[in-house]
């Protein structure tokens, strides 16, 4: 690594495999798993003997890794197996990885100059979930994060997105959330005995996106969602959101992971496939490989509606995700919730709702509310909950939030509860 302002080198040859070391239910340290190697196009997992003699081993995810000798290709259409990608950074996590890579060029970069194999080996051993990659089947080596405050955290994101390179310091500080989802500058933190994402600000905003998904987060765990616990900071005298992981627990002898799946991988799907991901395929696994299948169905339901009525259109498969005991799966709390910016009034919610439906409306929910279990009074009693909630709790979440009265309009009339999503709905169910 080089001093801020220099040029680096870019990585060498790309490396030919990688070891896979998971954390197994209740653990506080991780056993090696198997290892990824490259087969033309492809990434090939073997498990390793010891692990499949182990009497605690589980299969890293079913049906795609089940606990068997010799090669498992991906499923088709795949380049590698989804559990196994959904332990890989993202857009965020990817650019500040060219950034170490590249310097000032970082930012004239494609992503795909660096293949999936070295993401997996650069990125940071704290990645959501309960897998992590290393060179070695025998040595488990985390990288590690540098202790930063969240001004420099702040500082760091900025130069990222500018292509500026880091200092040594805050290279190690911001490489910490490589591993972390999404395409937003983001880190992860430690707070107290908790574990935290911090988001922050971007310089492309045209409005505080951290602000309105706090307000979002908080509506949506007011309306009786289980949601991600999130509290708003400033930093430099920018908002940044503090998001909960929900994946980490700290016990006495240290931290435990919980191994989970996004809904992605659930689907068998890519990010190229992904515009084909449906809520009605989701409720279709639910009722057959979840834990709590009817109840799990109704929360569901109210996170489509939820996100309809606050305006977040990104509920793509991969913000939705279930934990994974090794034999069935739990819905995990929600998470990135944020409520998107719209040209019009008219929007699309990223999957599917019913049929080839995608419409941002409270009719087309409703349309889809049998296929949740759920007859159309049930149904439109949660419509109407979340209205009142959002309703009731507006003005104390906005103040919570520190919305001046620009903020609060802005919110009020182009995301939640837009005009548009109330189109066709039944009578009492009018904005």
């Amino acid at each position: 690594m080089t001093s801020e302002g220099a040029e680096r080198n870019a990585p060498g040859q790309a490396p030919d495999e990688a070891y896979v070391w998971i954390w197994l239910p209740g653990a506080t340290q991780p056993v090696v798993a198997g290892r990824i190697a490259r087969d033309g196009e492809r990434l090939i997992f073997n498990y390793g003997r010891r692990y499949l003699e182990r009497d605690d081993a589980i299969p890293i995810y079913l049906p795609e890794l089940p606990l068997r000798s010799g090669a498992i290709s991906p499923e088709a259409g795949l380049g590698m197996a989804g559990c196994l990608r959904d332990a890989a950074p993202d857009a965020w996590g990817r650019r500040v990885i060219l950034n170490r890579a590249f310097g000032r060029k970082s930012r004239d970069v494609d992503v795909g100059v660096l293949d999936e194999l070295t993401y997996l080996l650069e990125s940071g051993s704290d990645r959501i979930g309960a897998l992590d990659f290393q060179r070695s089947p025998a040595d488990y080596a985390p990288r590690a994060v540098q202790a930063a405050t969240l001004e420099e955290l702040l500082s760091a994101a900025e130069k990222v997105e500018k292509g500026v390179p880091l200092s040594l310091d805050l290279d190690r500080a911001l490489f910490h959330g490589t591993s972390i989802g999404g395409a937003r500058p983001k880190a992860m933190i430690e707070d107290g005995d908790g574990k935290m994402i911090a988001k922050f600000s971007s310089s492309g905003d045209s409005y505080s996106v951290v602000k309105a998904e706090y307000v979002a987060m908080r509506l949506a765990a007011k309306a009786g969602l289980e949601v991600a616990p999130v509290r708003l900071e400033r930093a430099a005298g920018k908002d940044l959101l503090l998001v909960e992981r929900f994946d980490r627990i700290r016990t006495d002898a240290g931290w435990t992971r919980k191994a989970m799946v996004s809904a992605l991988t659930l689907f068998g799907l890519d990010e190229m496939m992904a515009r084909y991901a449906s809520y009605e395929d989701l409720a279709e696994i639910v009722r057959h490989r979840f834990t709590a299948p009817r109840a799990t169905l109704h929360e569901l339901f109210g996170r489509l509606v939820f996100n309809v009525l606050c305006g977040n259109t990104d509920d793509h498969a991969r913000n939705h995700a279930a934990f994974w005991d090794g034999e069935g799966l739990t819905l995990t709390p929600a998470y990135d919730i944020c409520p998107q910016s719209r040209t019009g009034n008219v929007a699309s919610q990223a999957m599917l709702i019913v049929g080839d439906d995608r419409a941002s409306s409270l009719a087309t929910c409703l349309e889809a509310a049998p296929q949740f279990q759920l007859d159309q009074k049930a149904a439109k009693n949660i419509v109407a909950r979340q209205i009142a909630s959002i309703r009731d709790g507006w003005d104390d979440i906005c103040e919570e939030a520190g919305l001046s009265d620009v903020e609060r309009n802005l919110f009020r009339q182009r995301l939640f509860l837009n005009d548009s999503i109330f189109e066709g709905a039944p009578a009492g169910l009018q904005g």
